[in-house]
């Protein structure tokens, strides 16, 4: 027995220092690397993002468009669109890594990645502190564990101090809007739904399919929310957002509660967003105050 121990602790030392990294990635796969990473593509913003955040962006040599955060992402060579993969770029680029998204990349792109036997690991973040583990993950895959921590535990000590503020809170009925035409919301499984939990806010549309269902127009007024909130593609608020003050019998346009938070502070699964999620708890607090007394 005790020669059996020696050896098995041989072999984990060996493991150590050969580097060897082995872990489970969102979609239940095995990622397994026979050393740190150090030349990563990431095929999505949010993961651009994350990998910075988790001391690892030094490793990233390759992303896709609107890549834009932290500003060194904006200078990366560009391997397409992340739905429009441009998968010779991506093995030109000669990565030990790719890390793509789940349910944003397209599946037979995916597929063909792992066909040319490139490491892969899918991100897929449903849950606030879901970010932390691709924070802690990153910060392993990329050779800089310690950092990856580092960023995890700041998200979750703020996450925590969000519950403990908004948590106990009266709900607020909530329709948050990506988009108008098509009119376009998020079920409960995305992790806008998450930040509105957060909060103390409960999404009218929690219980649809899919990650980001089309609803009707008429089928928000029959929700009647107490709260709109919108974010759409840029940095500015959209001009239709205000389209729903001809809804006059809706809880939200009578007490003035339509709300915009910038899409890369509420649509990016990164650390930057509990700075979405401090601006949509601000917001639903505004609600509270405007109800009758």
């Amino acid at each position: 027995m005790k020669h059996i121990l020696t050896c098995l602790a041989i072999c984990l030392l060996a493991t150590a220092a050969r580097g060897e990294i082995r872990i489970t990635d969102d979609s239940g796969s095995v990622v397994q690397l026979a050393a740190p990473a150090k030349r990563i593509v990431s095929l999505a913003p949010h993961i651009t993002e994350t990998l910075f955040a988790a001391g690892v962006g030094a490793a990233v040599v390759g992303s896709v468009d609107y890549a834009d955060y932290p500003e060194a992402a904006k200078r990366l060579p560009r391997v397409g669109g992340y739905t429009k993969l441009d998968l010779e770029a991506i093995a030109a680029l000669k990565p030990d890594l790719v890390i793509g998204w789940q349910s944003g990349n397209v599946a037979g792109h995916i597929e063909r990645l792992r066909a040319l036997g490139l490491p892969l690991y899918l991100s897929q973040p449903g849950r606030i502190d879901d970010i932390a583990r691709n924070l802690e993950h990153f910060g392993m895959l990329g050779g800089n564990e310690a950092a990856g921590r580092e960023a995890a535990a700041r998200l979750r000590a703020r996450h925590a101090d969000l519950q403990g503020r908004y948590s106990g809170r009266p709900p607020v009925k909530v329709f948050y809007q990506a988009w108008k035409q098509p009119l376009m919301t998020v079920s409960g499984r995305q992790i806008i739904s998450d930040v509105i939990r957060l909060c103390g806010g409960v999404n009218v549309f929690a219980d649809l399919l899919g990650m980001a269902p089309n609803v009707t127009v008429e089928a928000v007024i029959a929700a009647d929310p107490e709260a709109i909130v919108a974010s759409g593609m840029a940095e500015e608020r959209p001009e239709w957002l205000d389209d729903w003050r001809r809804w006059t019998q809706m809880t939200a346009v009578g007490r003035q509660n339509l709300f915009f938070i910038p899409p890369a502070l509420i649509q990016r699964h990164t650390p930057r967003l509990l700075d979405g999620a401090e601006r949509m708890c601000a917001y639903l607090d505004s609600a509270r105050s405007r109800r009758p007394k």
